[in-house]
């Protein structure tokens, strides 16, 4: 199933779908519909009817083998044209049916074109391309939609064709090319209609485990938001220096803090200040990335050289404001 075959369903937003210069069509529990061309949102106005959006939702899921209802209200999932639907149903959504469409983007920038978006100046990406050709180790921050993952991307590219790559995603999105790769995909636990477990859930935290076992040079984490954080310094520990991961925050200082934190949801039994010192010398650089006024940009680049314990804090260089 594509795009192409849900619009069906969605007559009324059918032609909203299939704009290529839209990225993003969002419907809210009110039936107000919003877009997202070119990083910013607009509405626009679209007739829908409450109980067809309803039963075309319900169309959509389970075609793709899933289920949405009241009771099961949520439903994240990806077309296999990498297209992702997300939709919430009452009473979870309390105005009504909530559905957003993120369009699948066949097309990832390159850093150049990045630059010539003005994404980043031409000499921080020279740092960057070198930083990632001598194996230094990069976390990519940033809030939702700033552009993390294409970002990561562009990072990537630089990666020797030599390497083996070890990529690990909860909805599979990125497209690398590059001869000596293997990807790993979360999934989410399985039931049956009776709610009975038919397949237990696989977790980014499985799949790095899993991923050391198959001797890749470095780790592509799209997204550290748990317990894997703890196996990503361990990876990080023994040899898979150069790894590129994403992670959701306001700064960069706030991405070493949150990574701080991810990491003592694996119960381990260490200091908060020993995992800090550990981030200190295993992170080389932290890039956050923002969105303001549709445009996005590199705000800040961060160079980690250790962590002073008694001071309480990073000792950092910070390379782009």
């Amino acid at each position: 199933m594509s795009l192409e075959t849900i619009l069906p369903f969605l007559q009324p937003i059918a032609h909203l779908i299939t704009d290529p210069g839209i990225s993003e069509v969002m419907v809210n529990g009110d039936l107000s519909v919003f877009i997202q061309r070119d990083g910013r949102l607009s509405a626009v106005a679209a007739v829908l009817d409450p109980k067809y959006l309803a039963n075309a939702v319900k169309r959509i899921a389970r075609s793709l083998g899933e289920d949405i209802g009241e009771s099961k209200p949520l439903l994240d999932t990806r077309l296999p044209d990498g297209s992702r639907v997300a939709a919430a149903f009452p009473p979870c959504s309390l105005q009504g049916v909530t559905l957003t469409i993120r369009k699948f983007r066949p097309h990832w920038f390159t850093m150049q074109q990045l630059v010539d978006a003005g994404m980043l100046p031409p000499a921080l990406a020279g740092q960057l391309a070198t930083a990632v050709e001598n194996r230094q180790t990069i976390l990519i921050a940033g809030g939702t939609d700033t552009g993390k993952t294409t970002f990561a991307k562009a990072l990537i590219d630089f990666i020797p064709k030599s390497e083996r790559l070890g990529v690990i995603e909860d909805t599979a999105e990125l497209q690398i090319d590059h001869p000596n790769v293997f990807r790993l995909e979360a999934r989410k636990e399985q039931r049956d209609p009776a709610g009975k477990v038919m397949a237990p859930a696989v977790t980014i935290r499985d799949l790095v485990k899993a991923t050391l076992r198959h001797r890749p040079d470095r780790l592509i984490i799209g997204e550290v938001r748990g317990g894997e954080a703890f196996d990503l310094l361990d990876a990080l520990n023994t040899g898979h220096a150069g790894s590129i991961s994403t992670v959701h925050a306001n700064s960069a200082l706030q991405a070493l803090s949150r990574l701080a934190t991810l990491t003592l949801r694996a119960d381990v039994d260490l200091p908060y200040k020993a995992i800090q010192g550990e981030i200190g010398d295993l992170i080389d650089l932290v890039i956050h990335i923002e969105r303001k006024e549709g445009r996005r940009r590199v705000s800040q680049v961060l160079q980690l050289h250790g962590f002073d314990a008694e001071a309480g804090r990073y000792d950092t260089t910070m390379l782009s404001n």
